[in-house]
Formats: C-alpha cells, structure tokens, sequence
C-alpha cells in the first residue's frame, strides 16, 4: 500500500486538483483547510507525508511548519504561491524537505513526493560512523561532530554533508546535490550556497580557508578526504 498523505490547504481548485493527482497514483489522501483542522488530524491518523500549503486561514504555514517539526520527523512539502527567496530558506532551514511554488506540474509534484519519501525510507548501506580527520558523521544517529564535539545541522545540511561523506574524496557536481537533497526539478542554487555557506561556518576552524568542505569552481563541491593522504 502506497504511503498516506495529509493535505493542508484551504483552496478548494487545489484541493480538488490534488485529489485527483494522489488519488489516481494511490496515495491515501487526507485534506484539511486549516492549521487546527491538521492538527486535530495528527490525533486520530498517522502519516507518512504532509504537504502545507504557507497561507492558511487561522495560522501562518512557516508557524505550523515549526509547531510539526518539533513534534515528528515526517517528510513535510511546502506548497505555496510565495515565491520570495527569503522565505524559501526560512521554511527549508526550518526543517521542511522541500518547496515547490504555485503554479506547478503533476509530473513535478510527484517527482518531489517520491524523493521526499525515498529520502525518508533509504537506510545507509556503507559505514554506520565514517571519521575524516576532526570530522566525524553518525548516519544512524544522523548527528555529525568536529573533535567529539557535537554540531547542530539542520535537516538539509545534514543530507548534503552525509552526501558528501558518501563521495569522501570526490567531486559532487551542483546538480547532483540539487537533486538528491530538493528533487530532480530543483535548480535552486542560491539555496545551496547558502546551506554551504552555513555548513562551512559550522564545520571550518576557517571559513576563507576551508580544510574540509573545497569548491570546485564551476563544477560542485568536494570533501577533502585526509584518511587517504595518511
């Protein structure tokens, strides 16, 4: 049975559009049209995936966003017709997986569904705990550390540097980490520098001089790996 999805939006064509889009690929649907009318959901229904809409009658959406995340680690979708920069950032480094605006295509929505799911379900296949030099990343325990000290990474932040731990030594293009942390349709790059800029202010003794995290001007980003100049 295909995972379950709970809905908030409160624009009845939207609604209307969506449910026939989620119903049609078999994902079980539940709409609600306001932020209370979510969380009374939460309540009585379990979830695999939320999609919020920012312009709720009775709440802000970036306020339920925070409220939702304290409370679950479930995939959570932004759909809004805000198209500000600013507050695509907010919402992401708030904890929401992605942010997809209004206007947008069937074939778009459900292409970031299934990453935000697939994002949710994948299990690590190699090394549980992986050190680099200071560095030191815990995949089950998603939690990274720079000389035992913990770091807090937001959501994002720590897809992007446990991709990059992944391809320890190797370059890892703009797209790649577009698609794999946003979606195959992301060509935010803006927001990937700044989750960049504020991974290496967290993981660099100094951020003009990067140890760890080396920009391959015109072509992505790459993890120097120092275990293998040992």
């Amino acid at each position: 049975m295909k995972q379950s999805i709970l809905l908030i939006e409160d624009d009845p064509n939207i609604t209307d559009f969506m449910e026939v889009v989620l119903t049609q690929e078999r994902y079980p649907l539940t709409i609600a049209s306001t932020g209370m009318e979510a969380l009374t959901a939460f309540q009585t229904n379990s979830f695999d995936l939320v999609l919020l809409d920012l312009g709720l009658p009775d709440i802000d959406g970036i306020d339920l966003l925070k409220i939702l995340r304290k409370r679950m680690k479930l995939p959570i979708i932004i759909i809004s017709a805000r198209n500000n920069e600013n507050e695509k950032v907010t919402a992401l480094d708030l904890g929401a997986d992605d942010y997809v605006t209004k206007p947008f295509g069937t074939n778009e929505l459900l292409a970031r569904i299934r990453t935000a799911l697939r994002h949710q379900n994948v299990k690590t296949e190699e090394l549980s705990v992986i050190e680099n030099k200071a560095l030191k990343i815990d995949f089950e325990k998603q939690l990274v550390y720079k000389e035992n000290q913990e770091i807090h990474l937001t959501k994002n932040e720590f897809r992007i540097l446990g991709l990059m731990f992944r391809q320890l030594g190797k370059v890892v293009t703009y797209q790649n980490l577009l698609t794999e942390v946003w979606g195959p349709y992301s060509n935010d790059s803006q927001t990937l520098r700044v989750n960049m800029s504020n991974i290496r202010k967290k993981i660099e003794s100094d951020t003009l001089k990067p140890e760890y995290l080396i920009t391959e001007i015109g072509v992505g980003y790459r993890l120097r790996d120092y275990r293998s100049e040992q």
